[in-house]
């Protein structure tokens, strides 16, 4: 009888365990579904509290330009082509352009993108108070597309600059501006990446180091901040992928922050620059370079006079850091450059014919005309062209300053050459590093190479020089 008495307490206590278990499952569910619905509250909230905040900072830039154009519309293209070539038929047609921009400075200064205003002979600024202003371009960048449009307004809202070294893949990020003339659209999406090289716009131009969003950007957002969940601006929305969804792109805040006061001041950037067309260290240049390891960035060559030519810098020097920073892309190199005074020196270490030296030299300002990128290319592993002797006329036509090398006269199509960019007129001053001028000397440097080897080409095109490694291919 006790031990009956015994079993049945403890079927008592177990069933008390058991109910408080499940009562204290309850109470915790009901804590982390409340604690889950503030926060989802929470974040619409602050998005809400980011777009009031920010909202009046933003502003809508209407933009016409003036076209030269026949009225009217023949089918017939050589009617058409007649009547464009008379000055009597052509008429000024104005086009509409719109766009989105964002107040840095409450005495009127505005930001958005340079492809917004170029060219354009009027410029509407609508305020979110709906009052309007009559804009002018006072500065502008092709190469950073920023632009910083004037109105004759005081105390006006500003945007907060943010940080977008800071930025997260991955962080949520929203964007304001006037997609298709809808005024102060919001949008949220997240970083998708960062540092994105695209070209862009109708004579794709290119831009790098770009932010990639999911965000929703449509024509009309152009200009218009990118902004964090604290309010901060960390982009400008520049540019969309025509037919994607989901994949928009900004300027990094911090690029702005480094030109806003030269915009505003000057009219123009003011970029540091030393003088040199850089390209990537591949296997095959390393091979060619007798580099122990890819590493580094080539220089493909070396602009006259520039403060790299008075260093004794040279075409084939293979720069390994800037200031004591390694360097082994050619963004790397860019932004140590970048990131230093016009007026400061830069020490930077070189290797030459397998021996590491060091040079020192004087930033400059970049003249206007130049710029100190190479596209990047991918090598492939075929190779096909044929080559002839550079006459005298096919030099002076070149703008080569002596008759020397050799002339591309086929680019055999879907070979290696002719995917990674080898084209018709470029000219051959070196083959694995020797000058070639004849065809002899060609034959003599191809003719000792087997299937699978390199054969590094320094080509001149446009009054400059690149290497180009190429693969030769097996004969069928």
């Amino acid at each position: 009888m006790f031990k009956s008495f015994e079993s049945k307490k403890q079927k008592i206590y177990s069933i008390l365990l058991i109910a408080i278990f499940l009562l204290t499952m309850v109470f915790d569910m009901g804590i982390l579904a409340a604690q889950e619905e503030l926060t989802i509250q929470s974040l619409s909230d602050d998005i809400a509290n980011i777009a009031e905040k920010t909202g009046p900072a933003v502003v809508n830039i209407d933009v016409i330009r003036y076209v030269q154009s026949t009225p009217f519309n023949f089918q017939d293209p050589i009617f058409e082509w007649f009547f464009q070539q008379r000055e009597e038929f052509k008429k000024r047609i104005p086009q509409k352009g719109a766009g989105s921009g964002f107040i840095v400075d409450k005495e009127g200064y505005i930001l958005t993108n340079e492809h917004v205003v170029s060219g354009v002979e009027e410029i509407k600024v609508t305020l979110s108070d709906k009052r309007e202003f009559t804009g002018k371009v006072i500065g502008s960048d092709v190469t950073t597309d920023m632009a910083i449009v004037k109105i004759e307004a005081k105390d006006l809202p500003v945007v907060e600059l943010g940080d977008s070294d800071q930025l997260r893949v991955g962080e949520i990020v929203i964007a304001i501006g006037n997609p298709y003339g809808l005024e102060k659209t919001v949008t949220m999406g997240v970083v998708s990446a960062k540092g994105r090289n695209i070209s862009a716009g109708t004579e794709a131009h290119e831009y790098s180091n770009l932010i990639q969003t999911d965000t929703a950007i449509n024509p009309g957002n152009s200009g218009g901040p990118l902004l964090n969940t604290k309010g901060e601006v960390v982009g400008i929305n520049t540019a969309i992928i025509p037919y994607a969804q989901g994949i928009g792109f900004a300027i990094p805040v911090n690029v702005a922050k480094r030109n806003l006061n030269d915009l505003i001041t000057l009219g123009k950037v003011r970029r540091p620059w030393i003088g040199v067309y850089i390209q990537e260290v591949t296997p095959e240049i390393a091979e060619q370079f007798k580099l122990d390891k890819v590493e580094g960035v080539l220089i493909a060559d070396v602009i006259s006079e520039s403060p790299a030519e008075k260093s004794g810098l040279s075409r084939g020097d293979v720069v390994l850091s800037v200031n004591n920073k390694q360097v082994n892309t050619p963004s790397e190199l860019q932004d140590s450059i970048r990131s230093l005074e016009i007026g400061d020196k830069a020490t930077l270490k070189v290797k030459r014919e397998g021996k590491e030296s060091t040079f020192v030299l004087k930033i400059e300002e970049m003249p206007a005309d130049e710029t100190i990128v190479t596209k990047e290319k991918v090598f492939p592993e075929q190779t096909g062209i044929t080559v002839e002797k550079v006459t005298p006329e096919i030099a002076r036509k070149a703008g080569l300053p002596k008759t020397t090398g050799l002339v591309i006269t086929e680019v055999i199509p879907g070979s290696s050459a002719d995917d990674m960019g080898l084209q018709s007129g470029d000219i051959i001053l070196e083959a694995n590093r020797k000058e070639v001028s004849d065809l002899e000397q060609w034959e003599s440097i191809v003719g000792n190479l087997t299937p699978g080897d390199t054969l590094l080409l320094l080509i001149f095109r446009n009054n400059r020089t690149i290497y180009v490694p190429i693969k030769i291919a097996e004969l069928e």
